[in-house]
């Protein structure tokens, strides 16, 4: 993704895996990743505009306001970026973001994120499987979960200077929740590479789950035998579970989550019904079958 254009040259790579990234967060007339659209697994919704998508976030690094993160995610330097792999696997250590995504072709899906505030969207994300990515690493009969932490600089992340979470944010997966083709790591959107405030560079996408699960900035991947901990089940277990499973027939304990306001809407307050898993789950049903969802929420 992520080298520069004499690296490009020199490789002579044609894989569409590997880009110039500017310094900073890329525009619609900016940077451009080479992807292959997914027909298959892509909705056929139209998308929120690139306006939409890059000024209205939840990213709590940059300050708690939907507007915050694009007003203050400048500061975040994404070059040089590692990721720590570590944990119950046969292959682990640092690696640059450049040996994370140098044998992945990128897809884009279009998929629906939902977030607890029964907000929505529609967004072309650019990415690839993660379960391409832990492959990689080799898990061991003990991994059962997989955890990741974001990045802790409060001196590029202001947000980090107050205590809104305990930071630094983490979050987890089961182990067949992060196997699942339709959890994706992104790293980019509308063909162009992720702005900071999208979760720059490397971000965690699930669209049948609430938008918190998506934890932005990665740099730790670590495979555990435990349930890991999760940034907002330690700051509110009684309103956010571990699993963060869209369901219209569990409320947040200070708002209903049966219905759901597109953003761009032409009315403001339209909203429509919530569906169970966002819409998705005649693919992702089966990892929860036999458990209560509701006290697994």
């Amino acid at each position: 993704m992520y080298l520069n254009r004499r690296q490009i040259l020199a490789a002579g790579l044609a894989t569409g895996a590997t880009f110039a990234l500017p310094a900073v967060a890329a525009s619609p007339a900016g940077a451009q990743l080479k992807f292959t659209r997914n027909n298959i697994l892509s909705v056929r919704e139209s998308p929120n505009s690139y306006e939409d998508i890059t000024t209205y976030n939840n990213y709590y690094e940059f300050g708690s306001g939907k507007p915050d993160p694009a007003a203050n995610a400048h500061s975040l330097r994404t070059r040089p970026w590692s990721v720590t792999v570590a944990g119950e696997a046969e292959i682990t250590g640092k690696f640059t973001l450049e040996d994370i995504l140098k044998p992945h072709a990128l897809e884009e899906r279009v998929y629906r994120l939902r977030c607890v505030e029964a907000w929505s969207m529609v967004i072309p994300w650019v990415g690839f499987p993660l379960r391409d990515l832990i492959r990689r690493f080799k898990p061991t009969s003990k991994a059962k979960y997989v955890a990741f932490k974001t990045l802790f600089d409060p001196k590029q992340m202001p947000g980090q200077r107050y205590a809104a979470l305990d930071w630094p944010y983490v979050e987890g997966l089961r182990m067949d929740e992060a196997m699942h083709p339709l959890t994706l790591m992104v790293v980019g959107l509308y063909g162009h590479i992720l702005p900071n405030q999208n979760g720059a560079p490397l971000r965690l996408v699930m669209p049948w789950k609430y938008g918190f699960k998506g934890i932005k900035s990665i740099v730790e991947i670590r495979f555990t035998e435990r349930q890991p901990p999760t940034a907002w089940n330690l700051a509110a277990p009684n309103e956010y579970g571990f699993y963060a499973n869209v369901n219209p027939e569990v409320d947040h304990p200070r708002w209903s989550q049966a219905r759901e306001r597109r953003i761009g809407s032409a009315l403001f307050d339209a909203r429509q019904p919530t569906l169970m898993f966002n819409g998705y789950a005649a693919e992702v049903a089966s990892l929860y079958r036999g458990m209560d969802l509701r006290k697994y929420y």
